[in-house]
């Protein structure tokens, strides 16, 4: 019986050594690749998450020199921001709130240099239509209404249009085309929820050019 069992157990034995002499390597090859690929995989995890922490340290220290006012500091931890991390959303809210710091303290020209650095690098296309919308703001304010209806002309996400049509009203406004005006803040206000402030706020400039978009008005024009 004994003897039996050692003939069943050699048996096995070369049925397995023709195996794996026959598919080994190729059995070797596949785990290399799925194990190759799992160890990639971590590490790639790891980068990431290794990234996205200097990335949010980085962006802390941002917020702080803005509080601060510090421009020094703000500028330093900006460009080592954009160098390393453009293609990140810590890159497009550290832009925005650098440029927004710079305007408020009467940068205008560093909070312009920092959203075309946005529109230009940014792989996000909110980032992008806010930058544009904030460039075509400061252009406005500085009277430069060409250039911020240039800015505005390439189109928006839809997400965005409402707000680009509004500020393509005030550009056009200030440039002393009402009735281009009327038509861009017509749309701005067709486009915005209704429950919004904004969406208020275009009603009131659309009142100061004679067009009333209040409840009452929109109950007197329908037909009894």
């Amino acid at each position: 019986m004994a003897k039996h069992l050692d003939l069943e157990e050699q048996e096995q034995l070369d049925q397995i050594k023709h195996f794996w002499s026959k598919y080994g390597n190729a059995i070797t090859w596949v785990l290399i690749v799925v194990l190759g690929g799992f160890a990639a995989w971590n590490g790639w995890n790891w980068w990431q998450r290794s990234q996205s922490a200097k990335a949010s340290a980085l962006h802390t220290e941002i917020e702080r020199a803005a509080q601060a006012r510090d421009t020094a500091r703000l500028d330093a931890a900006l460009t080592d921001m954009q160098a390393r991390f453009a293609g990140t959303a810590f890159a497009g809210q550290a832009t925005l709130l650098a440029a927004k710091t710079r305007f408020e303290a009467g940068q205008a020209d560093q909070a312009r240099a920092a959203l075309d650095w946005l529109v230009k690098n940014s792989k996000d296309e909110a980032y992008q239509s806010i930058a544009r919308l904030r460039l075509a703001g400061i252009d406005i304010d500085a009277g430069e209404l060409d250039r911020a209806i240039r800015t505005l002309e390439a189109p928006f996400p839809a997400a965005f249009d409402a707000m680009a049509a509004d500020r393509r009203g005030d550009a056009l406004l200030a440039k002393g085309d009402a009735a281009g005006a009327k038509a861009q803040f017509e749309k701005a206000w067709a486009g915005l929820s209704a429950d919004t402030e904004y969406r208020r706020l275009v009603e009131v400039k659309l009142a100061s050019l004679g067009v009333d978009k209040s409840p009452a008005a929109s109950q007197e024009s329908r037909p009894s």
